[in-house]
């Protein structure tokens, strides 16, 4: 960046991934500066606001997560009456007037990209000016192009993806981002960004029709939307797990990175694939779990650990941006907290295989010809599969998600220069 160069950001929200969010961009100091909006008065003073910005109860103090444990405090110049501070070296404005996005003055600030990470907005199709709010507000508001932090999900069923939006996975299937066209644009999730890490490496060596089906499971880290203690669920909520505590229990959820990793790799349209997910009390650090029945025709050699292994192995080393990594460590999952720049890390020491044998009735599957299973003296046949087990971590706030969608908005910002 010249420095004559001005580049400015946009935040929505300062809840975990906006204040990382902020963090990395700091850090980055790509953006010369960075206008945050809270929505709302937030403390006493911008001096309670710098306080919450420099700790935190994760990852420890800003400067020492940038630079060490012997660095010195990296926020000065707070001014309460401009509502501005300077953050290692990057001026961040903040505005707290209003929440909906179509009333903030991007416009005006010359804010032309911004990172909606509240959480909130997350239907494309809605208008700009709908009354609750709306990513598009944003782009009303004067930015071009805006960045939701979450999966798209749009409330009407029968409402396709507009043209002018897309969900993507840096690293995966970002080439199909056009910045000619496309102006709200979707992360999608951080067990997403970590599967299909996780998929893309099995789909490349065996490809698509191999992969006779896959199932996940996350071992996921507690969110904010969570309780801290049982409390009344809402009138009509249908489940009664999200109102308990997150302190003492294991919660059965819901995951949309089946959907998502249908969008972000097309090849997966084809292959039966489901989903879980299991919340558990860690502030963060979560895992992938990840079953893959292959089809496999080594015979006497069947598909093995040491395949699977290498597979991934070969495939990090070839990543230039590290997002891949493998490793052979007995890791858990506080020692990839805050690990930067790993989408996902394969724990290899806890790969597992399987090959047998599946006896196949060829009278049950549709399509062969009935004058062709009468020419056969044998019907059923049996097919070797290798049922696949392969462990991905990943740090659901910081490392893996906030790293790469950081990333990303820098890249994307690029290519908005032309």
């Amino acid at each position: 960046m010249g420095s004559d160069t001005i580049f400015k950001l946009g935040i929505n929200g300062l809840g975990r991934i906006g204040k990382l969010c902020l963090w990395n961009q700091v850090g980055q100091r790509y953006f010369s500066e960075i206008v945050v909006n809270l929505g709302r008065p937030v403390g006493r003073s911008l001096t309670d606001l710098a306080d919450f910005i420099e700790r935190d109860s994760t990852y420890g103090a800003l400067h020492q997560y940038l630079y060490g444990c012997y660095a010195s405090r990296v926020i000065e110049e707070v001014d309460d009456a401009k509502g501005t501070m300077r953050i290692n070296g990057v001026l961040v404005r903040f505005l707290k007037e209003t929440r909906n996005p179509k009333e903030l003055p991007w416009g005006k600030l010359g804010v032309d990209l911004v990172v909606d990470a509240t959480g909130k907005f997350l239907d494309p199709v809605a208008p700009a000016d709908d009354l609750k709010g709306s990513c598009r507000g944003h782009l009303i508001a004067g930015a071009k192009k805006v960045i939701v932090s979450a999966p798209f999900k749009i409330k009407d069923v029968n409402s396709p993806l507009p043209p002018d939006a897309v969900m993507t996975v840096l690293g995966i299937n970002d080439q199909v981002f056009d910045p000619t066209l496309h102006s709200v644009i979707s992360n999608a999730s951080c067990t997403t960004t970590c599967l299909a890490y996780m998929m893309k490496p099995l789909l490349d060596y065996f490809g698509p029709k191999k992969l006779l089906s896959a199932s996940m499971a996350t071992v996921h880290a507690v969110t904010g939307g969570q309780e801290v203690l049982d409390r009344l669920p809402d009138a009509g909520a249908t489940d009664l797990r999200k109102n308990r505590g997150v302190f003492n229990n294991i919660i059965l959820t819901s995951t949309g990175a089946a959907d998502a990793l249908a969008y972000i790799i097309p090849e997966m349209k084809s292959i039966g694939f489901i989903a879980e997910s299991v919340r558990i009390p860690t502030v963060t650090g979560s895992l992938v779990m990840l079953v893959a029945a292959l089809q496999d025709e080594s015979g006497a050699d069947p598909i093995s650990r040491d395949v699977i292994n290498e597979i991934y192995k070969r495939t990090a080393a070839e990543d230039a941006n590290g997002f891949l990594q493998y490793t052979e460590t007995q890791n858990t999952s506080m020692d990839i907290v805050g690990r930067p720049a790993g989408a996902a890390i394969i724990e290899g020491h806890e790969t597992r295989t399987r090959t047998a044998n599946i006896s196949l009735d060829l009278k049950n599957v549709m399509g062969i010809p009935k004058d062709a299973l009468k020419a056969m003296p044998d019907t059923v046949i049996d097919l070797p599969v290798t049922q696949a087990v392969v462990f991905g971590w990943y740090d659901n706030e910081m490392g893996s998600y906030t790293n790469m969608l950081c990333h990303w908005t820098v890249e994307i910002h690029k290519l908005m220069q032309g």
